[in-house]
């Protein structure tokens, strides 16, 4: 039985993210990199690196290196990459907590390099190329130099290339021809590094999106974030393998009014009533990470909605930094009630991409910015 609901809550079913893990890693049939950057996408890093790697991931990774050594200050264990680097990165503690760095050009494998002086043990080093995205990654024009230089540092016994990798721009849209052209790319790219005597362990580049529905991207690995916890990367594209939403966002109804036609609520009076009603009030704004245009001034039939007692209940006026008012229609629930803000289907309310959709965003949004002053749970499979 679950504690007593408190002010507001994170639900994190971890049997979820072990079930999403063994079904990537199935699906695409190649190792997985289970992606558990930014706090794990809001569901929490450690504990989800720990269920994806239960599940069945290879890999993991995060985006700094700040993140990946807190993996390994927890315990955490196991291949793990991560791809952004400042200037003023620990590189030596990089190496010795056998982290795989991202290079991007020669200078970073210059700064490398020099960070790891009198080491006797090679680093462990991924190169990262840009096919078309335009955002890290060595540009075409600097491959071959990048590649020649990798592989004098391997020669020298510097680093292992243990990986070469892109990303791609348009995964979630199948069709786009960005696809087509980013894929050939890294295929050129590996060509040309091929030619330069690098053999890494990992060639990677399909993202959640290109994992399952691209399947000649699936190469060595694939790299999967948002589908590892349950959240389709291709909404509208027939995506449903049979992924389960891992987060369940939980609050109690504090209050319940009568309103008369013409009351206003929340700051502005952007939404008046029109006829009697009654209203609740639930305790999460936009400090917990709740979208402040969930509610947007003259569209709120678009507004997004909270499950009460069965049914689906949209925010009425503006989303303020503390609590959210929301329409009971006339019904009075109990004060106490659960309220539940989003979860997987059946949950009681709606899903991380219903709300998506009403505050005009993306699902990753959704869930990664939810936080604040809430408590994570952390449950397996019927605890919810």
């Amino acid at each position: 039985m679950a504690p007593p609901l408190g002010p507001a809550e994170i639900v994190v079913d971890l049997d979820a993210i072990r079930a999403n893990a063994r079904l990537l890693r199935s699906t695409a049939g190649v190792p997985l990199i289970a992606v558990v950057k930014a706090d794990g996408y809001g569901h929490g890093m450690v504990e989800c690196a720990r269920a994806a790697l239960e599940g069945g991931a290879e890999w993991l990774a995060t985006a700094t290196l700040e993140e990946a050594l807190a993996l390994r200050s927890a315990g955490v264990g196991g291949p793990l990459l991560c791809w952004i680097t400042g200037p003023d990165a620990d590189l030596a503690a990089a190496a010795d907590a056998e982290v795989d760095v991202t290079a991007y050009s020669v200078d970073e494998l210059d700064a490398i390099e020099a960070a790891l002086a009198g080491r006797d043990a090679p680093a462990r080093v991924q190169l990262k190329v840009d096919t078309g995205l335009s955002r890290g990654g060595a540009p075409r024009s600097a491959w071959a130099e990048v590649f020649a230089r990798a592989r004098r540092g391997e020669e020298q016994g510097t680093w292992r290339i243990t990986g070469v990798w892109s990303h791609f721009a348009c995964a979630d849209e199948p069709e786009h021809p960005a696809n087509d052209r980013q894929e050939a790319a890294f295929r050129d790219a590996l060509e040309i590094a091929e030619a330069q005597g690098l053999r890494p362990e990992l060639r990677h580049l399909a993202n959640s999106a290109a994992a399952i529905l691209r399947p000649s991207s699936r190469f060595d690995a694939v790299r999967c974030g948002i589908a590892l916890y349950g959240l389709d990367p291709a909404p509208g594209e027939a995506t449903d393998i049979g992924l389960v939403p891992a987060m369940t966002v939980r609050a109690p109804l504090l209050m319940v009014k009568d309103l008369a036609p013409g009351d206003g609520v929340s700051y502005g009076h952007h939404w008046v009533a029109e006829r009697p009603t009654t209203v609740g009030l639930v305790p999460v704004g936009y400090a917990e990470g709740i979208p402040r245009h969930a509610s947007r001034p003259g569209a709120a039939d678009a507004a997004a909605r909270v499950g009460i007692d069965g049914r689906l209940r949209p925010i009425r006026g503006t989303v303020c930094m503390d609590q959210i008012v929301v329409d009971l229609d006339g019904d009075r629930p109990a004060v106490g009630s659960p309220v539940t803000v989003f979860g997987p289907p059946g949950a009681g309310g709606p899903t991380a991409q219903d709300w998506a959709e009403a505050c005009g965003t993306i699902n990753y949004e959704i869930v990664t910015r939810i936080g604040g002053r809430m408590s994570r749970r952390y449950v397996e499979g019927a605890q919810r």
